[in-house]
């Protein structure tokens, strides 16, 4: 006979429903085959689902997009936690320990926000902007401030808030990318928030995230040295649209973000 576990709608990044990144996030009583995590993540349909089990003194985390497991993700943590929490799993009081891909993550509750402490993923220049890069953005060289790559996505810098905001990506021009792209400017005066952003990642089967977690490790570096400030607030300006605040500290990051659940449900597991 199989059994069921509990599987989560969670908006992250947000204190709105149906605003910031949509996560599933389901809580396992033992290990399940990755094919099944993957079908049920495919199933979800969002940008990432959390799968967790007990290890240790904590978890261990994996996200699945609909397509692919990924190595880091930011909101989908953000929504683990918060489930944690809000369900009783975890004493509100005591850290979230994650064992992930990209080594252990911890998450905080700190009142009304949630406190993730992330690897710092700085990007180094490149010398040219990919071809692929300009004709799927539709940009020229110049229209370019900066360009840099880390271990899972490129860093594109344009002059301003409102060219991040025109993009009209050609999806096609961008599989070829290992991750994603990040296309990024500083915030027009008097908005609340130091840099905007949008994140692309078709190669792995999500066209545009709507608040990438994982991002901001590579732009609040890059941002703290423009500002020359360890604290920034960045906006993730997709249509649903979400605020991370950011604290640059030594070789991490501390990502900020807020949550809510939206659906609850249960799912059957296999028969194995």
């Amino acid at each position: 006979m199989s059994s069921e576990v509990d599987i989560f709608h969670v908006d992250a990044f947000t204190n709105v429903p149906f605003k910031g990144n949509s996560a599933g996030v389901c809580i396992l009583n033992k290990p399940v085959p990755e094919k099944w995590m993957q079908d049920v993540a495919q199933e979800m349909n969002l940008a990432e689902t959390a799968f967790l089990v007990r290890e240790n003194d904590g978890y261990n985390l994996r996200w699945f997009t609909p397509t692919a497991e990924v190595d880091l993700c930011g909101h989908a943590t953000l929504a683990a936690s918060h489930v944690l929490w809000e369900t009783g799993a975890l004493d509100i009081s005591k850290p979230a320990k994650f064992y992930t891909r990209s080594g252990l993550l911890t998450s905080v509750k700190t009142k009304d926000w949630i406190q993730m402490d992330f690897p710092r993923e700085e990007a180094v220049p490149l010398t040219d902007t990919p071809v692929n890069i300009l004709e799927g953005f539709n940009l020229k060289a110049e229209d370019v401030i900066y360009c840099g790559k880390n271990r899972f996505d490129l860093l594109i810098v344009v002059a301003n808030e409102e060219r991040v905001l025109s993009l009209k990506p050609n999806f096609l021009k961008l599989m070829d990318l290992p991750r994603g792209v990040m296309v990024t400017s500083v915030a027009d005066p008097n908005k609340g928030y130091h840099f905007v952003s949008r994140f692309f990642a078709p190669a792995v089967g999500v066209n545009e995230d709507p608040v990438t977690g994982s991002a901001h490790c590579c732009l609040c570096p890059y941002w703290s040295k423009i500002f020359n400030k360890t604290e920034l607030i960045g906006y993730q300006a997709s249509k649903r649209g979400g605020q991370v605040k950011v604290i640059l500290n030594d070789k991490r990051v501390l990502l900020l973000g807020q949550a809510l659940t939206t659906i609850r449900g249960k799912i059957q597991l296999p028969n194995y």
